[in-house]
């Protein structure tokens, strides 16, 4: 009976799932007890006296640790005003919060918050920080996992359309047919924020034959962003089910993108990079073939492409320039160094080019490399490129004025100027934060 019980509590049946997915178009208003505050369903403003009220009281509350000075933080605002309103809806309802962190220090303090915007999804109390797109969109179909039950049981093939459509297209959707709940329930919850997941109890030929097995029990891994997807008959033992699903939370074949390596942070798989000159290019389509080939048949690596025309600032820490002959593939080990082939330094387009994928892993795997190390940041380091080259502007804009006005002054003499002496702005609306430089660097963004 418990078992049952712990069972209900992460799985809920088709028509409940499918109620869960669809936000109601208004938002019924709620009043937290105490009387501190009313929900109507709208990004809830929180301060001292009500913050912990509220996290106690909503058991999914998504909060914006912001600061009013922030240019990304009011960049945000209007993704966070479109997410509140999908999210009111569901059932329990996932409340968009945001508090003045620069003002309520002891919160932020309290709450580890080291710059802004930081955002973190409190679940029954308990806080997870929030690194992914801050589009209102994929945010919301991102959190409406966090009150999704961990495996959902699918019972007809109805159900099992609904549930893919309403999964969106965002994540991986692994659905076990045929296969008892409990031998993915684990995985479920341990890889919730990456994938949906789900068992089919029954279905017809028909959904064997859109999703391509022919045998059950039967794992399959759906990717719909990429139109991907792949089938384990098994062992369903754990330590084997966790190896696939790992493998499978990526595309074969990964588009490298400031987004796509976010993903990536917590793999511990070696990337093999294809640099296009231009990755749109119809001419690609041949090589791009034979690599979702050869990441199929060698899992222990990720494959990726990417243009230079689409990413130069990327492509160039692989000593690649206007003038390089492309494709070009290299290994890179997501930090500091990657690795080229010995004779296989650009791709030959007129030539068999799965003999010269083929060629290409063998000899990196038989040692038959160059080691290298990349002209540019590390994988976290290319994460952070964005903020850099926001930031390098507004330095140079700052460096700018100050020789402007040693200029204007180079005939006064130099004196000292102690804080107390400069006079107060109160005609503006920007805090003195926004004109210190170094307090830019804690600013996040994605």
């Amino acid at each position: 009976m418990a078992a049952d019980a712990s069972r209900m509590g992460r799985s809920f049946s088709v028509p409940f799932l499918y109620f869960l997915f669809s936000s109601l178009l208004v938002s019924p208003l709620i009043a937290v007890s105490g009387d501190q505050f009313d929900w109507d369903g709208k990004v809830l403003e929180l301060d001292q006296s009500n913050f912990d009220t509220a996290i106690s009281n909503f058991d999914y509350i998504f909060v914006d640790f912001y600061a009013p000075w922030c240019g990304h933080c009011k960049r945000l605002a209007p993704e966070l005003d479109k997410a509140a309103t999908m999210l009111a809806g569901l059932k329990p309802p996932i409340v968009v919060a945001k508090i003045d962190a620069d003002k309520y220090k002891s919160i932020a303090s309290k709450h580890e918050i080291d710059g802004y915007p930081t955002l973190k999804i409190f679940m029954h109390g308990v806080a997870t920080e929030y690194f992914g797109s801050r589009k209102a969109d994929v945010l919301a179909q991102f959190l409406k996992k966090f009150a999704a039950p961990d495996v959902a049981i699918l019972d007809s093939d109805f159900a099992i359309k609904e549930f893919v459509k309403s999964a969106g297209s965002d994540f991986p959707i692994f659905i076990g047919f045929g296969l008892n709940e409990s031998v993915i329930s684990d995985l479920g919850i341990k890889y919730k924020k990456k994938a949906w997941f789900s068992v089919a109890k029954d279905f017809s030929d028909d959904i064997m034959s859109l999703y391509d097995f022919d045998k059950v029990p039967a794992l399959a891994a759906i990717h719909p962003a990429y139109n991907e997807q792949s089938i384990f008959y098994g062992p369903f033992e754990e330590n084997f089910i966790q190896d696939y699903i790992k493998q499978s939370l990526l595309p074969l074949l990964l588009p490298i993108t400031q987004d796509s390596l976010r993903s990536l942070k917590e793999e511990d798989r070696k990337i093999v990079v294809t640099i296009f000159e231009d990755e749109k290019d119809e001419n690609n389509l041949g090589l791009l073939k034979v690599l979702k080939a050869a990441a199929s048949a060698n899992r222990d690596l990720i494959f990726g492409y990417v243009g230079r025309r689409q990413w130069a600032d990327f492509v160039e820490s692989f000593e690649v320039s206007k003038t390089s002959k492309l494709p070009k593939m290299v290994v890179w080990d997501r930090a500091e160094e990657y690795t080229t082939v010995i004779g296989s330094e650009s791709v030959d387009m007129d030539e068999e080019i799965g003999t010269h994928v083929s060629k290409f892993l063998k000899d990196h795997r038989e040692g038959n490399v160059i080691q290298k190390r990349i002209s540019g940041p590390s994988l976290m380091g290319f994460l952070k490129s964005k903020f850099i080259f926001q930031v390098i502007p507004i330095f140079v804009i700052v460096v700018l004025v100050v020789a402007m006005i040693v200029l204007s002054t180079k005939d006064e003499p130099v004196t000292a100027v102690n804080q107390d002496s400069v006079p107060e702005t109160g005609s503006s609306s920007a805090s003195p934060r926004e004109s210190r430089v170094p307090r830019r660097a804690i600013e996040k963004e994605d």
